[in-house]
C-alpha cells in the first residue's frame, strides 16, 4: 500500500498538470460514471493529501481516492491511450504549456465525490500528518501513552497517525531501537519526540526522492552514490538476513494484518 509520501507526490503533481484548468473527468469502466459527471468540466481548485487519502477540490464538492493495495495512477501528456480493462477514472485537460495533460485511476479502494463538510468528517478521524505544517506529534503521542497496545500496531493506526505504513513502521522503529512489542505506554515524552522529529525528515526525503531510503551511509554495503536497493532499508523485508548493526538474524511476523521486520537483538523488548 502506497505510504504518505507517494500521495503527497501525486497531490503535488496532479496540482500543477490540472489545477486552475477545467477538467474533463470520465469513467470508462463504468463504476464511477455518477461521479464523473458531477466533477465533468468543472475547474479543479487543488488537490492535497492527507495520510494515505487523497482529495482534489471542484469548489464545494471533493474527489476522494485511496489507493489501498491495488491503487495506481498513470499521468501522461499529449493524446491518452485508448481505454482499457479496469479504468476507474480519467481526467484530461490543456497542461500549463498548452500540450494535452491526462491522468488514469485504476483500482482504488475509494473513489468518491464527497462534500465539504464529509471531507472535514475523515479528516478529523485522522491523526497528525507528519508531512502536513504544523502537524502536532504531541496529539499522536497522546494516544500512544494511553494505550497498552504494541507500539508496532498504534503506528499503524491511521487514527493516531496519519501516513505511516508497513515500511516507515518497521524502519522507525529500528533506528530508534524500540521494539514493536513494547506498550505505547512504555514510549515516553523524550523518545517520541526523538521518533516524531526522525518520521518527519524520513517522510520529506521519501517525497524528495520518490522512495523511501532509511539506511545512514555507515551501515550500507556501498557507501558512495546511489542508495542500491538492497541497502535502502534495515529490516523491511529482510527476514533471515543478517541485521546490519549486530548480525542477529531479521525476523518476521504478522501484526495489524501485515509483515512486521524486527531485529530482536537491537530491538530487544
Amino acid at each position: 500500500m502506497p505510504e504518505g509520501h507517494t500521495l503527497y507526490r501525486l497531490a503535488r503533481e496532479q496540482s500543477a498538470l490540472f489545477a486552475g484548468r477545467p477538467v474533463h473527468v470520465t469513467s470508462p469502466q463504468g463504476r464511477f460514471d455518477a461521479g464523473a459527471a458531477l466533477l465533468d468540466g468543472r475547474v479543479l481548485d487543488e488537490v492535497f493529501s492527507y495520510g494515505k487519502h487523497l482529495f482534489a477540490r471542484f469548489g464545494g464538492d471533493s474527489l476522494h481516492v485511496h489507493l489501498g493495495l491495488y491503487g495506481t495512477y498513470t499521468t501522461g501528456s499529449g493524446t491518452p491511450p485508448p481505454a482499457k480493462g479496469a479504468l476507474r477514472m480519467r481526467w484530461e485537460a490543456d497542461g500549463p504549456d498548452g500540450a494535452g495533460v491526462w491522468t488514469d485511476l485504476r483500482g482504488p479502494t475509494v473513489c468518491e465525490v464527497l462534500p465539504a463538510p464529509e471531507v472535514a468528517a475523515i479528516l478529523d478521524r485522522l491523526g497528525p500528518d507528519p508531512l502536513r505544517p504544523r502537524a502536532d506529534g504531541a496529539r499522536a503521542h497522546r494516544r500512544i501513552a494511553a494505550s497498552r497496545t504494541p507500539v508496532g500496531a498504534l503506528l499503524m493506526d491511521q487514527s493516531v497517525l496519519a501516513g505511516v505504513g508497513n515500511v516507515y513502521r518497521a524502519e522507525l522503529l529500528f533506528r530508534h531501537r524500540v521494539s514493536p512489542f513494547r506498550p505505547g505506554r512504555a514510549v515516553d515524552d523524550a523518545l517520541w519526540a526523538q521518533m516524531w522529529a526522525d518520521l518527519v525528515t524520513l517522510l520529506r526525503a521519501g517525497v524528495r526522492m520518490g522512495r523511501i531510503v532509511t539506511t545512514r551511509p555507515e551501515d550500507r554495503t556501498r557507501r558512495r552514490g546511489a542508495v542500491q536497493r538492497e541497502d535502502a532499508h534495515y529490516v523491511y523485508r529482510r527476514t533471515g538476513l543478517p541485521c546490519r548493526v549486530c548480525g542477529t538474524e531479521v525476523r518476521t511476523e504478522v501484526m495489524v494484518g501485515r509483515n512486521l521486520y524486527w531485529c530482536p537483538t537491537c530491538q530487544a523488548v
